[in-house]
């Protein structure tokens, strides 16, 4: 079971990861159409976790830097990431 505390501490480390390399930043804004400036609204979206994990999911290398990265096994980030676009898990306001 993936509870809301996890899925938090999980895009909060998403978002340290992001800010500690910019290529990885730059990918995601081009990947998803934000700018820069609109970060900060969008990481109080409760869909923003979800979008940073499936970011980080979809490639291996950035899976495993990033489960370095946070201390977790990848499994569980992906896993994470299955229980929210599941619906399983439900985020709410952060």
């Amino acid at each position: 079971m993936v509870t809301t505390a996890e899925i938090s501490t999980l895009a909060d480390a998403a978002i340290l990861h992001l800010a500690e390399d910019p290529e990885l930043l730059a990918a995601l804004l081009a990947t998803s159409g934000l700018r820069p400036q609109d970060l900060r609204d969008a990481a109080s979206r409760p869909d923003f976790a979800a979008a940073l994990l499936d970011f980080m999911c979809e490639s291996d290398d950035r899976l495993l830097a990033f489960a370095g990265a946070a201390g977790m096994r990848p499994e569980r980030i992906a896993h994470a990431r299955a229980a929210l676009e599941a619906g399983a898990v439900d985020f709410g306001r952060r």
